[in-house]
């Protein structure tokens, strides 16, 4: 976790307490501190104030002195909250079941989180014996085609604001050309930051963010070839994602791009 130390108004501490909070996923049967300290890259001592503090407040539970800490009943609340005003999941959850089941691929949503891409909601085909990726889990935005479709239709400014390397730039012209001319995403090979999952992606200009989501479908490269990927899937979930503009009344995400 990096501390904005050159920013006043950062409040460092509140992102470090936060960042604890980031750390559970869905699959968790509660974290340890030495977890929380591995996955947050924080000392134990300062885990230890954080989690005092949040269990004091109600955003973590610890039942007793050897017991893992879970998220608390203020947390519940306020995940409650959050998935409420993003009304568009919700409208689209049956949408990408039925696109998961009929194409056998892991149905996602991601949202920008710092310099990746965080998984929010996923919807699994029903003859799937594993897990796959989780809500909470992370990709980098360079290299997948979330992160590809996600900077795409970043706007002009946003993107600047990322200070850009050549690569990262050619990234999103990359992405921006095949939305253009196919309406989806799919991360070339070489700059592919796993060679164990294939995905294409489309972006959705989501409100309630003030900027783009990913929409994709991934499989692994056996299950989900270029072929179905530019064939199949990756023209399914373009409808789709217009089917939800059309009933949110959301302009096109590459609309958005200045």
């Amino acid at each position: 976790m990096t501390d904005t130390g050159a920013d006043r108004k950062f409040a460092n501490t509140l992102a470090r307490g936060l960042g604890v909070l980031r750390a559970f996923r869905a699959s968790d049967n509660g974290l340890t501190h030495a977890q929380i300290a591995e996955r947050t890259g924080l000392p134990k001592p300062t885990i230890s104030r954080l989690t005092y503090t949040l269990c004091e407040l109600g955003y973590l539970s610890h039942g007793a002195r050897n017991d893992r800490f879970r998220l608390g009943p203020a947390a519940i609340v306020l995940g409650s909250v959050a998935q409420v005003a993003v009304a568009f999941v919700d409208r689209v959850s049956d949408d990408m079941q039925k696109l998961a089941d009929e194409t056998g691929t892991l149905a996602l949503i991601t949202v920008r989180d710092g310099d990746r891409m965080m998984l929010v909601r996923t919807w699994r085909p029903a003859t799937a014996s594993t897990i796959w990726l989780e809500p909470g889990h992370r990709i980098p935005l360079h290299g997948s085609s979330s992160g590809m479709a996600f900077l795409a239709a970043l706007d002009a400014e946003r993107f600047a604001a990322m200070e850009p390397d050549a690569e990262l730039q050619a990234f999103r012209q990359e992405g921006y050309d095949q939305l253009v001319g196919q309406g989806f995403t799919i991360a070339p090979e070489a700059t592919r930051y796993a060679g164990t999952v294939n995905a294409v992606s489309v972006p959705y200009y989501s409100g309630e963010f003030g900027e783009s989501v990913a929409f994709t479908c991934g499989a692994t490269p056996a299950d989900l070839p270029l072929s179905r990927m530019q064939d199949d899937v990756g023209p399914a979930l373009h409808r789709l994602v217009q089917t939800l503009e059309a009933r949110t009344g959301r302009a096109p995400a590459l609309n958005r791009r200045g």
